[in-house]
């Protein structure tokens, strides 16, 4: 699996279409090692020193170009993923321990890392590989009555930081370098997963700006207990090894990060998020001055493909791909069909069997069947869903998250532009990284489309027992 380390420097490039110079690393070391303003002044002298004849091996090419063949390799093959190297530094909270090389492959851990010096064959300093500990909440279960349970999802988030400090000091190390990094900084990652559910119960389109401000408001409250938690830790047990000179130590919050980075940037985007703070962050901000942080990362957003499903609720922070999909496991094909789309058909009086033939026929897309609009709102699939919604509501998270989010993009065409379109605003609104880019299939067949049955008074066909995927079914065999 692979992926780009994209610089600021050079996505500014590609707009303008300018020429982009790619050295040989043996050359320019420095460049690997220097982001933001700092890379700006390396990267513009290693221009000066190459047109000298100072430096031999490199070439030229105009960036614009560049880019286009970076996102007709991802468009044709998946890969490779693009990542911004200099958000994910710039907002990094332990940057004076090291620089971030990368993201993990899931591109929402970004810590850095440091190789082992030897000296006559001898290891004489251990190293940092980067370990993270994850965790996702699962949004669904905190949902009453058409709001949040508030005081249940802050006492999750105060348990979950806790179990995952925990984790820290009964872990198994494979590395002195992984055992050196996890227990020097402690960073954890707990995210998220049943976003897109918690919308279907409160009744908001994904699809809104109503979807997008209420996503940020979940995650400025999970960022503002997960921070305390982990500094009421600190009080209690020490703040980690590598607090002191921290932006924790400065005061320098996620959110803080945040306006640095875009200040930098000199940020004109009317896509920029215009609210921030919604809590009163002065009792948090106080604690952390007085007792520091007991982890120096605590929340990252996990894709949950796979327990997701164990647990019976939509991945992560991803819209519903699909209304009726196939679940592969170990007992078997399962067809799953979405529970929120089932129990709003039967509100409507719509749900039987044509209606499973219809979805199955349209391989799920109920924008492809005669439905009442107010359905095909609600239930757009990832393709359908407006592409700036997915990336304003993923920017509106990124603000209170002090690592990263393993976001999908989704491409519902053949155009160029379209894609540069989707990665550039994915840049300009902060995001850290991107993950897969998502197509449908070019040999997907055309079918006809099924009308939905209209609602009327004869007796409908008993499909009483056709089940969701859920925990309270014992016989349940589709997470096996």
């Amino acid at each position: 699996n692979t992926a780009l380390w994209v610089c600021d420097e050079f996505m500014v490039a590609a707009k303008e279409g300018s020429d982009w110079y790619l050295f040989d690393p043996s050359e320019c070391p420095d460049l690997h090692e220097a982001y933001g303003s700092e890379f700006s002044l390396a990267y513009a002298n290693c221009v000066k020193e190459a047109k000298r004849g100072n430096i031999k091996n490199f070439r030229v090419i105009n960036a614009k170009e560049l880019w286009k063949k970076m996102l007709k390799s991802l468009y044709e093959t998946g890969h490779p993923w693009i990542t911004f190297k200099d958000p994910s530094n710039i907002r990094y909270s332990n940057k004076h321990e090291g620089v971030v090389h990368s993201s993990n492959l899931c591109t929402e851990i970004l810590l850095h890392t440091k190789p082992t010096k030897y000296e006559d064959g001898r290891p004489v300093d251990i190293g940092e590989t980067a370990v993270c500990n994850l965790a996702s909440i699962n949004l669904e279960n905190h949902v009453k009555v058409r709001s949040i349970d508030w005081k249940k999802l802050q006492e999750t988030v105060e348990v979950a930081v806790r179990g995952l400090d925990n984790v820290i000091d009964i872990n198994f190390y494979p590395t002195d370098e992984a055992r050196n990094s996890n227990l020097r900084h402690r960073p954890v990652g707990l995210g998220i997963m049943g976003t897109h559910g918690m919308l279907h119960k409160l009744n908001i389109p994904y699809d809104s700006d109503k979807a997008v401000e209420f996503c940020g408001k979940v995650q400025e409250f999970i960022s503002y207990h997960a921070i305390l938690t982990s500094s009421r830790l600190a009080k209690e047990r020490g703040h980690y090894e590598s607090y002191e000179h921290s932006e924790w130590s400065y005061g320098n919050f996620p959110i803080d990060t945040y306006c640095t980075l875009m200040n930098n940037r000199n940020s004109t985007s009317s896509n920029k998020p215009s609210k921030f703070e919604t809590m009163d962050w002065s009792k948090v901000r106080k604690h952390v001055l007085e007792h520091g942080m007991r982890n120096s990362n605590v929340m990252a957003i996990a894709p949950t493909a796979t327990i997701s499903y164990i647990q019976g609720c939509s991945q992560s922070i991803e819209p519903d791909y699909s209304t009726l999909f196939v679940y592969s496991t170990l007992s078997g094909e399962f067809t799953m069909i979405n529970e929120h789309f089932v129990e709003a058909a039967k509100k409507k009086g719509i749900w039987c069997k044509e209606l499973v033939d219809a979805l199955k026929a349209s391989d799920g897309d109920v924008m492809a069947i005669d439905l009442p609009e107010d359905i095909q709102e609600e239930f757009k699939t990832a393709f359908d869903i407006n592409i700036n919604t997915l990336i304003n509501a993923a920017a509106e998270r990124q603000k209170w998250i002090d690592m990263g989010e393993s976001l999908n993009l989704y491409n519902k065409g053949t155009s160029l532009k379209y894609l540069n379109d989707m990665y550039m605003h994915a840049w300009e609104t902060g995001l850290k990284t991107s993950y897969y880019l998502r197509s449908k299939a070019a040999t997907r067949l055309e079918k006809s489309t099924v009308e939905a049955p209209k609602q009327t008074e004869e007796t409908p066909e008993d499909l009483s027992q056709v089940k969701a995927c859920s925990l309270e079914n014992p016989d349940c065999e589709s997470c096996q």
